[in-house]
């Protein structure tokens, strides 16, 4: 339903607004010194149970209950920066892990310990940004009784070409008998540019949640439980993408997160019997399309070092390294 308020403030979304950007003015007071209102800029990320959630451009989420609600309408997205994005690594490293989010963490000092039953690396590893509180190796004593009360291998998450912070970590990791398993390299990009492409997007089918057949497409989910469902459905502003094939399973997968100006580009699989038709540029550029209109204006991704392919595909959209992170395991004792 359509909510009007008094006077010349109307409230003009509805549910069939959830993913645009909008502008909501609230009641936030209304004691003896009159009322008092707060205003909210960002994504409508949901509407259940009469409570908004408003995702900011900063990645923070507001809940607001519709009967505070005294205005509101949908805004146009921000302009979209074509030239590549300025960034560093922290700012880079928060969004990445507000995409790919665990099933339970924990603080260490300025470390994170992050968990989801083994699904992927990344939801399964210690994220090192700052001093853990502790000196080195009783903080990594501390990672390791961690994951081992979790029945979990012990992973710290550490990157190169970033910061200096960063190099010594990988250094002082190696050198205490920690093996690197994993390399990945975050790339970024302008978003208007991708969005910009000629590519065949009429197929490709948007949704806020992936199905059974979406899963069965993602091939690295294993068998799929909760803690699935969990991280991948995680983030700010989430949007799955899938084109269909010849049977029930999709030929081409994509989700995106948008979080302020980032969008956050995984889990792009194409089906091998249908690559090289161009369904990975058109998953992209669908779901560039969504989070341009939501306000993004930077793109990013990861790739892992050795897939030569995705390499290829990323650079051909133009997108850079900006960093690399690995993944050390500890040593057996």
């Amino acid at each position: 339903m359509e909510f009007t308020g008094a006077g010349r403030l109307e409230v003009r979304i509805t549910h069939l607004d959830v993913g645009k950007r909008v502008s909501i003015r609230r009641l936030a007071d209304s004691g003896a010194g009159g009322a008092k209102f707060t205003d909210t800029i960002g994504v409508l990320t949901s509407w259940d149970n009469g409570v908004l959630l408003i995702t900011r451009r900063d990645g923070e989420s507001v809940r607001i209950p519709e009967s505070s609600l005294v205005a509101g309408k949908v805004v146009p997205a921000a302009p979209a920066r074509r030239r590549g994005p300025a960034t560093d690594f922290e700012e880079l490293t928060r969004v990445t892990s507000r995409a790919w989010q665990p099933v339970e963490s924990e603080p260490l000092g300025e470390w994170r310990l992050r968990a989801a039953s083994g699904f992927t690396r990344r939801a399964n590893s210690a994220l090192p940004l700052g001093d853990p509180g502790l000196p080195l190796d009783e903080a990594l004593d501390r990672v390791r009784q961690w994951y081992g009360e979790r029945d979990l291998p012990a992973y710290v998450q550490a990157a190169t070409g970033a910061a200096r912070t960063q190099e010594t970590l990988c250094a002082a990791l190696e050198a205490r008998g920690w093996r690197r398993e994993v390399s990945a390299d975050v790339r970024i990009a302008a978003l208007a540019p991708l969005a910009d492409r000629d590519a065949e997007v009429a197929r490709v089918a948007l949704a806020r949640s992936f199905d059974e057949p979406w899963l069965r497409r993602y091939q690295r989910s294993g068998a799929a439980g909760a803690h699935v469902a969990k991280v991948l459905g995680s983030g700010p502003s989430v949007w799955f993408v899938s084109v269909p094939g010849s049977g029930d399973v999709p030929a081409a997968i994509g989700r995106c997160v948008v979080d302020g100006r980032w969008a956050g580009f995984m889990a792009v699989e194409v089906d091998p019997a249908y690559r090289r038709q161009g369904l990975a540029t058109a998953v992209m550029t669908a779901l560039a399309r969504r989070a341009l209109e939501e306000g993004a204006s930077a793109a990013w991704l990861q790739a892992e070092a050795d897939n030569e392919g995705a390499r290829a595909l990323y650079e051909g959209m133009g997108f850079a390294t900006h960093h690399s992170y690995h993944h050390f395991r500890a040593a057996d004792r």
